[in-house]
């Protein structure tokens, strides 16, 4: 008999057979600028999700580079005087620490242990960039009779929003 499991986590709805990859040992899901990529954890326990250079390169597209963690158009250093909770070496391999680098850029992370999911939500600079127009972002949403609307719908008009969630 084939068991499944269904993960949903942010836009994320993934369905793994049972011997797939994702129940490999020390496997993470790593939702992160809209990728989802399945990688590779650290093989000791950690809150902190520790990567190889190559699956933090495929899952982020930051690449470790000496000047520090680099994507084609941007390049962060890494303090130097905290490289340590960064970088480690465990059995001859690399291993980068992508929660102390979201720690580092102020990005919020949501991790579920159970089903070692992980998800970066957007850096500081992405988050803040709609107090420069001081526009919402736009979504879609349907109503109480499942008719859906899109917050451009209603461009140029003056628009209340009520928001509530659950538990």
């Amino acid at each position: 008999m084939l068991r499944s499991r269904f993960y949903l986590a942010g836009p994320l709805v993934c369905l793994a057979a049972a011997g797939s990859p994702i129940f490999a040992a020390n496997p993470s899901v790593v939702i992160y600028d809209g990728l989802t990529r399945e990688v590779a954890g650290a093989p000791d326990k950690s809150n902190d999700l520790w990567l190889k250079p190559a699956d933090l390169t495929r899952a982020t597209k930051f690449e470790l580079k000496p000047q520090g963690l680099c994507t084609d158009t941007v390049c962060i250093p890494l303090p130097e005087a905290r490289k340590d909770t960064f970088l480690a070496t465990r059995a001859g391999e690399t291993w980068f620490n992508l929660s102390e680098f979201a720690r580092l850029l102020k990005q919020p992370v949501a991790h579920d242990a159970k089903h070692s999911i992980w998800y970066f939500g957007p850096r500081p600079e992405a988050q803040n960039g709609y107090t420069q127009t001081l526009q919402a972002p736009d979504f879609t949403l349907p109503d109480l009779q499942g008719k859906t609307h899109s917050l451009a719908d209603f461009r140029g008009k003056k628009v209340l929003l009520i928001t509530w969630g659950s538990r």
